[in-house]
């Protein structure tokens, strides 16, 4: 297998007018970014707990097929990206590019917490460093650490019911905190959902201090294999003014068959 270097990839983005490059999973395990709570904290509040174990379980499934758009928007340019992917549980997935033609074939696999990137201009294949983790895909809002992390919200959180004025009787609101010991850059994460059948509303993330780093907003629910989910998120950094990173599923199928195959090294290289 090749290495990817720094300069390659600068290269590569220059070409492209992107920015940067990260890896982004996260799309498709989404739960892993649902705060979730602690398992006495939820017998303590049943209704805390059921919130919390349907939103974590909101896209889950055993295996998962999509076809999705994801659209960047900052001050300067702005790009649309047609993607699929496949996902196996939490623990593999794999996307590629196939719309804008220039950047068709840039793929992506992650098996468990290990990470590569192909670039088929450059015909090469990259492992994602540790330090390459908190860089961005495309220019996107999202990072690397977004998707690697496979965090339950309801084993890896405490969670709490708050109140929130924003003039809705129809919303819920639950304030997520980290394990001491969780790897993770959020001091909290704040959820707001529906009342009635627990779809989230939006998200918004704190650091340790308690200043808002960014905030998720989810829309435009509907039915996917019998599931009512939010075909739309908006994910709105708050230090980046202008800067937002919109992802729209057109198709998403659930507890399919898949290939293993496709969770491969050669199959990022393959351009179909």
């Amino acid at each position: 297998m090749e290495g990817l270097t720094q300069s390659a990839i600068n290269k590569y983005l220059k070409e492209n007018k992107m920015k940067k490059v990260i890896i982004l999973l996260w799309l498709f395990v989404v739960p892993c970014l649902w705060a979730q709570g602690d398992k006495a904290a939820g017998k303590n509040d049943p209704e805390v707990e059921k919130i919390i174990r349907r939103i974590d379980e909101l896209y889950r499934s055993e295996s998962s097929y999509s076809e999705f758009e994801m659209e960047i928007v900052t001050p300067h340019w702005q790009r649309t990206m047609v993607m699929d992917a496949w996902t196996i549980g939490q623990k593999k997935t794999f996307i590629r590019i196939n719309e804008p033609e220039k950047d068709r074939g840039v793929a992506t696999l992650r098996i468990e917490n290990e990470m590569w990137n192909y670039l088929p201009k450059t015909n090469k294949v990259m492992k994602i460093p540790p330090s390459m983790m908190m860089s961005s895909w495309m220019g996107s809002d999202f990072t690397n650490d977004d998707l690697v992390k496979e965090f339950s919200l309801f084993d890896d959180y405490s969670y709490e019911l708050i109140k929130i004025d924003e003039g809705f009787d129809d919303r819920i609101y639950v304030r997520c905190i980290p394990r001491e010991d969780l790897p993770v850059v959020w001091g909290s994460i704040v959820i707001a959902a529906t009342k009635d059948k627990y779809i989230p509303i939006w998200q918004k993330y704190y650091d340790e201090d308690g200043k808002l780093m960014r905030v998720l907003n989810y829309s435009d629910v509907r039915d996917f294999g019998g599931r009512m989910i939010p075909a739309a998120m908006e994910m709105i950094p708050q230090n980046k003014e202008g800067n937002k990173t919109v992802i729209r599923y057109n198709k998403l199928d659930f507890d399919i068959k898949i290939d293993e195959e496709i969770f491969s090294l050669r199959n990022l290289r393959a351009d179909k």
